[in-house]
């Protein structure tokens, strides 16, 4: 059994977690409509879920045994199939090669990609070379994964398409598996005892139409909507946590909320083991345009009554790879170049900016600048909170690992 889930501690009685839907599989592919009104519902609010009798666990289980298998490897071997600077996300991550948070800081976590592109044309290679340990595990391991994930994903989809009112296989067509995307497995392990209130990963969205997500330990937080604390979203066992990203909140205009998250050090003892995560994102073919899809009179009605700002936000004007890579590319920490680098890595979040004006009372223009917030639970951590201020002049803002001058 691999180390990550082997005598793990329970999650902290004292803590409490934001209530997530819990959503059976079972019920969703038997058509089963109250079960489907659920589902929606979680979309369109949260944009999280519990997703039970998914059918998966064991091989959520078995990458993280290849996960074990890579991270073993001498970092040197490692390097060879990093995922470089250029906005690809796929081989490996080393440790501080990503930024949490707008003044730089870099993140504790390692990883390692793979595409779906490669798992399923394995062993011929599509978008690039892997480890050996990687290969030696594609056929036993880590296709069979993405063949569960693509199947879940294109389920929850199709029930997606349906509630828009979009004909049969618009969300689909996208979505095609022979198409070159930025789909992809990863698995992440971030350490034991990091510093309270450290960011693993700092607050964002996600990049896609939808996230498949499993973790050993707690750490995952979400923001609701119309708040600003932060809330912890538990793992709990034989469950996926699956969320919208943020092509489906475009796709959908706005209806289906790719909703901001972060990962923290897990609460209570749980923070003295090593914390993992496997992850499955479903991302649109890179030649995808990203917009409203008003064909549909259920996602027009909603897009007209949007605000012009935010009607714009939802209609970037790129595709999918293009969306993909500048958000990528702007979260390595080689690339950083100030708060403006941050800024170009931000995705759909936009309710932050009207819930810093409204508690701020402040305006004018977006940046992103590291706060301290009261935050329960814990009692105070670092939390990102995006501000609107105009910028007259240089401010020195006192940053939650060290001093930060816009």
């Amino acid at each position: 059994m691999p180390v990550p889930v082997q005598n793990l501690p329970e999650w902290p009685s004292e803590v409490e977690a934001h209530p997530l839907l819990v959503i059976d599989y079972q019920l969703l592919k038997a058509g089963d409509k109250d079960e489907i009104n659920r589902l929606w519902e979680a979309g369109t609010t949260l944009g999280f879920w519990y997703l039970k009798n998914h059918g998966a666990e064991q091989d959520f289980v078995a990458m993280w045994g290849m996960g074990e298998e890579v991270f073993k490897l001498p970092l040197e071997e490692k390097m060879k199939y990093e995922q470089g600077d250029e906005g690809l996300s796929f081989g490996y991550k080393a440790v501080g090669h990503y930024i949490v948070d707008a003044v730089g800081n870099p993140d504790p976590v390692e990883g390692v990609n793979v595409a779906k592109d490669d798992a399923l044309s394995y062993p011929k290679v599509s978008r690039r070379e892997y480890p050996s340990v990687i290969n030696d595990l594609m056929d036993p391991v880590v296709t069979p994964f993405v063949e569960k994930c693509v199947g879940i994903s294109n389920t929850l989809i199709e029930i997606f398409n349906d509630k828009l009112g979009l004909p049969e296989g618009t969300l689909a067509k996208f979505h095609k598996r022979e198409e070159f995307s930025s789909s992809e497995t990863r698995t992440i392990k971030a350490p034991a005892n990091l510093t309270p209130g450290k960011l693993a990963i700092g607050g964002h969205t996600d990049f896609g139409t939808l996230t498949l997500l499993v973790n050993n330990l707690g750490g995952l937080q979400v923001l609701p909507p119309g708040t600003t604390e932060w809330r912890y979203a538990r793992p709990l066992p034989g469950h996926m946590i699956c969320n919208v990203g943020d092509a489906l909140t475009m796709f959908s205009g706005g209806l289906l909320n790719s909703n901001i998250h972060r990962v923290v050090p897990p609460p209570g003892s749980q923070s003295k083991h090593d914390r993992w995560s496997q992850v499955y994102f479903t991302r649109p073919a890179n030649d995808t345009p990203l917009s409203p899809l008003l064909e549909s009179s259920i996602i027009s009605t909603a897009f007209n009554n949007l605000t012009p700002e935010r009607q714009q936000s939802l209609s970037p004007g790129v595709t999918a790879y293009e969306w993909f890579t500048r958000r990528q590319k702007n979260y390595r920490t080689k690339n950083h170049k100030g708060a403006e680098t941050w800024a170009a890595n931000r995705g759909t979040e936009h309710g932050l900016w009207d819930r810093a004006r409204i508690i701020m009372n402040i305006d004018i223009i977006p940046i992103i600048v590291p706060m301290m917030l009261p935050a329960t639970p814990p009692a105070t951590e670092a939390v990102h909170v995006f501000l609107l201020v105009r910028l007259e002049e240089n401010v020195s803002i006192e940053g939650v690992e060290g001093p930060a001058t816009y």
